[in-house]
Formats: structure tokens, sequence, C-alpha cells
């Protein structure tokens, strides 16, 4: 969920908008260089990042700590057992202890950490940091887990979110400033507005930009059509899955500020399926890029059910949040519990059993 990205008058606002003014100690110490913090991993080799790859692509490269990683997993052994259980993962937003023990819950991860779930497929819908404590902690978490979830047969992949993109556009275009659409703005600005956190501006790493700048917008599961936001902006970029996410990677390639930033503002977008025409919305993605039901995270589920409250709000008691939200006629899964908002971080099998 992001504030201030210029998204028009189909946005509803319910946090009181701060100004965009930046505090000294962001420019304090020039560009950001690398910090020594004990949650750091040793940079990935140039090697470990073929021309071409895609955090999404079915044979990831395995990212080595020490020597716990050393083997692909066999296409062959996937061929006899057949694809594993689907998961999906809402908004995490840094929330890395919360992430940790939902994962567990399901059966994913063990008690240290590490993957456990065979060939289970696991999908993260996007918005890793910002808000919450540790969201290198978390980027480095699912980077480590796609290895050793590929090494056991399965995968774990991510998708785009906004807020990936206001931290890469925050790191590589800082103060410049951008044509918001509601008059000058700048990435930095916004990314601090939006809950940046310093912590993880000082430990991102050429790695961690490498990965998010090559995740995929749009992909489709088992039926089920992944997407971050819960907007009809990604017909903007293309009218197949291949094409959204070759024009968002070709789009951060180029490196253009203001293109970059029209990218993030349509993507910050939400509400397009919630409201009066929110299902025929919902159908036009799905006969667009394919699927049945489309799986979103983005709007906190309080947001769609029209309960009071923001991300900011310091009431601790929280919104319940038991699980996923269905709407929009049974076509639209949403799935950021608001773990921001006190509320829950959502990991859920699917299909629901609805």
């Amino acid at each position: 969920m992001t504030q201030g990205a210029g998204q028009g008058p189909e946005v509803e606002r319910t946090a009181v908008l701060r100004d965009f003014r930046v505090p000294a100690y962001v420019n304090e110490t020039g560009p950001y260089g690398h910090s020594t913090h004990p949650g750091d991993v040793v940079p990935v080799g140039e090697e470990a990042y073929p021309e071409g790859y895609t955090p999404t692509e079915q044979d990831l490269p395995v990212i080595h700590h020490g020597d716990e990683l050393q083997a692909a997993a066999d296409p062959a052994a996937r061929a006899v057992d057949g694809p594993g259980p689907l998961f999906v993962v809402g908004d995490v937003h840094g929330y890395l202890d919360e992430l940790t023990s939902a994962l567990q819950d399901k059966g994913l991860v063990d008690a240290a950490g590490n993957w456990c779930a065979g060939t289970a497929r696991l999908w993260f819908l996007g918005d890793f940091t910002d808000r919450g404590p540790d969201g290198i902690g978390v980027i480095d978490l699912v980077m480590r887990l796609s290895a050793e979830a590929a090494a056991a047969g399965g995968y774990c992949k991510a998708l785009m979110g906004n807020h990936e993109l206001l931290l890469l556009g925050a790191k590589r275009f800082g103060d410049t400033p951008v044509n918001s659409g509601a008059g000058t703005a700048t990435f930095q600005a916004a990314w601090l507005l939006n809950g940046g956190q310093k912590t993880d501006m000082d430990r991102l790493q050429d790695h961690h930009l490498q990965w998010m700048a090559r995740l995929d917008a749009v992909e489709e599961v088992d039926g089920h059509l992944l997407v971050h936001s819960d907007t009809t902006a990604y017909l903007d970029y293309g009218d197949s899955i291949e094409a959204v996410n070759d024009t968002v990677r070709e789009t951060l390639t180029r490196n253009d500020a203001d293109e970059v930033w029209d990218l993030f503002r349509k993507l910050t977008k939400r509400f397009s399926f919630r409201d009066e025409g929110g299902a025929d919305h919902v159908r036009s993605l799905l006969d667009t890029y394919g699927g049945n039901r489309i799986v979103h995270g983005h709007s906190p589920i309080p947001y769609l059910l029209g309960e009071v409250g923001s991300e900011d709000d310091e009431d601790e008691s929280g919104p319940v949040v038991e699980g996923p939200h269905v709407y929009a006629d049974g076509l639209a899964i949403a799935m950021d519990g608001g773990v921001t908002m006190a509320g829950k971080l959502l990991v859920q099998q699917l299909p629901l059993d609805i």
C-alpha cells in the first residue's frame, strides 16, 4: 500500500497525508553504502544471474550460504510426483518474524527457517519492505527459500509490488524531481512518506536491487491470476502476461525517472474490484490474461471491508482478520491481512474450499 503517488480520484485515502520534506539523515552520508549489519548476506556473484534470468523461472540459481545448497532439483522427480500444493503469501512489509511464524504454521519452513515443504509451490504477492522493521531480512529469506525449494523439487517465487518499485526508485533516483500528476515529487520523499526504513536502505545491496528489478508483475498458476495490486492498470502494459512482464522489466531497464514513477503510480492504484462494476473489472483481467480467479495483495482487507483506520493508526488492538477475503462475485481473493495495522500476515493454500 502506498500514499502520495498521484493516484487520482479513484483512490480512497484513509491516512493523513504528510509533507514530502526529507529528513536530514537521508543524505548525511551521501550515496548509500554497504553496511556491516549482521543480517547482511554475502553479495551473489555475477555468475548467479545468467542473462535473461528472472526470479520466477523454474530453474532458480542457488544462492550459496557457505556450502549449504549445491544441487538443483531433479526435473524427473517432479515429473513423477507432479506439482506440489500451491500457497500464496500476502504483503509482508518487513515483518520478518511474523512471516517466519506464518510459514512454519503452514509447514513450509522448519523451526530454523529452512524450506521443509518438498515439492510445494510458494508465491509471494509483493511488498516485502517498508513500514516494518526488517525488509531486507525478508528479501534475504525469500531469496534463500527460492534456492532451497528449487533444490527440493518445489519452488518459491515472487511478484513485483509497488513498494519494490518505490525502493528501487528511491535508491536509483533519490531526490530527482518527477512529474507526479499532482505536482512535483521525488521517489525519496514518497519512500519516506510510505514507511521507508533507513536500516533497509543502509543494507540494500546490488544483488537485492537486481533481484527486485527482475520480478514479474503477473503470473497465472492453476487457474489463479496472481497480481500484487487490485487495479486494472496492468492492462496498460500489455495484452498477455508475457507482454506485461517484459514491459515492466524494459521500463526499469531504461531507467527513466518519470517513466518508472508512472509505473509506480499506476501499480499503486487500488479498489478497482471492490465497488460497483468491480466484478466486471476482474473479468476484464481474467479474459485478457487467463485464469478463473484473481488473487492480489496491496489493499488491506479491513479497507476492502470498509473498516475505519489506516496503516499509521496507533491503536494496537488492530482489525480482526481471520483469512483471505473473497469478493467481486467470488472472482477476487484479497491476501493483504493488514499486518502493518496489527492485523494478520496471511499465508494461504489454494484453491480455497469455498
